[in-house]
């Protein structure tokens, strides 16, 4: 996908409804991030969906072969995770949100480690693994821990989080040409999300509704929160990138490209889902303006806190004009989402080139 960012303020994305594994119309390394959550391995819900690619999976959980299903379950996403490589960048970054799976087969009871048999793929491929995010999911369970109650040993942890896993394809990204590093300074996040995103364990994002769809699409939909791919585009990614999602699903991470400026693909292989994404695509403007006016007014709260502690802040933002604490913050612009045109599976974003949202100090 063509950037266009440099041309006009404008963004693509494209919905494509086929198998994650079928990347191969994607050129290789045309693509800068990609943010997905894949369908859990063990998770009874994705049975199914598992079974239709590779029907002795469930021979195997009839069997009660548990760890042989979860084998050839990984195989399948394999493919996809061979072909991400392919498709990203040097310097490129692939960020995956998995959960381990907890399971009764044949009787006994298991921990399936999803997200550390995807790492060991990822690492025969080529990837370089950089330090994994614990994303704490909030739970309004009472009890936190499950088996034999209070009378040991029969009782087991709860799961109450989740892996971003994030790999590196390459060495560091190099930036070149006057229009990359100006997006790239555009791009910039506050000193005070710097600390917020760049933390190994993240316990403030709540999760997604899980019935927020058709039940004729899906009983639920495992979609994760805005919030999540939005600060992963926001921290690996520049303005007019190409971000793509293989397992599209609910398009979370589509919506969240768009709020953040960047191009976007996503594949989901189950075509009922395509009334419910390009529903929320319909109210898109409104949504990511809202999220972009949050940022700023949580900036704005920040210096105000931050001055009352430490004093005045060095800096000022050139195109909102309020103080902030590093240099490398001064060209923060978040442009925001004028319209969008819907066009089969296709949709393009219109910015605004001004700033038009001024968070008052006072």
């Amino acid at each position: 996908m063509e950037c266009l960012w440099e041309m006009q303020l404008q963004t693509l994305h494209k919905v494509m409804f086929k198998t994650a594994e079928e990347l191969d119309e994607i050129p290789s390394e045309s693509v800068d991030l990609v943010v997905t959550s894949p369908p859990y391995p063990m998770i009874e819900m994705w049975d199914t969906v598992f079974a239709k690619q590779n029907p002795e999976v469930s021979e195997l959980l009839q069997k009660g072969d548990g760890y042989g299903a979860f084998e050839l379950m990984h195989r399948v996403l394999d493919k996809v995770w061979k072909q991400v490589y392919r498709v990203l960048k040097n310097g490129g970054f692939a960020c995956i949100n998995i959960g381990d799976a907890l399971r009764r087969v044949g009787g006994e009871f298991n921990l399936y480690p999803n997200h550390s048999r995807i790492l060991s793929c990822c690492l025969k491929l080529g990837f370089s693994v950089l330090p994994e995010i614990l994303w704490r999911k909030q739970t309004n369970a009472p009890n936190k821990f499950m088996g034999s109650g209070m009378l040991p040993a029969g009782a087991y942890v709860t799961l109450e989080h989740e892996f971003i896993l994030i790999l590196r394809k390459g060495k560091p990204r190099r930036f070149c040409g006057m229009d990359e590093q100006r997006r790239r300074r555009e791009s910039a996040f506050f000193w005070e999300e710097r600390n917020e995103w760049f933390t190994d364990v993240w316990v403030d994002l709540k999760g997604a509704k899980q019935n927020n769809i058709d039940k004729a699409i899906r009983e639920r939909s495992a979609a994760f929160p805005f919030e999540l791919p939005y600060r992963l585009i926001n921290m690996f990614s520049i303005k007019g990138d190409v971000v793509l999602d293989p397992f599209l699903g609910t398009g979370t991470t589509m919506v969240a490209a768009m709020a953040a400026g960047r191009n976007s693909v996503g594949y989901e292989v189950d075509p009922n889902f395509k009334r419910h994404i390009f529903s929320r695509f319909e109210s898109v403007v409104d949504f990511a303006n809202q999220q972009i006016e949050d940022r700023l007014r949580k900036h704005v709260a920040f210096v105000k806190k931050r001055t009352i502690t430490h004093g005045r802040l060095g800096y000022v933002n050139k195109h909102y004009g309020f103080p902030v604490l590093t240099q490398q913050e001064t060209e923060i612009f978040l442009n925001e989402l004028r319209k969008i045109e819907v066009e089969a599976n296709t949709v393009k974003v219109e910015y605004s080139e001004e700033a038009t949202l001024h968070p008052q100090m006072t």
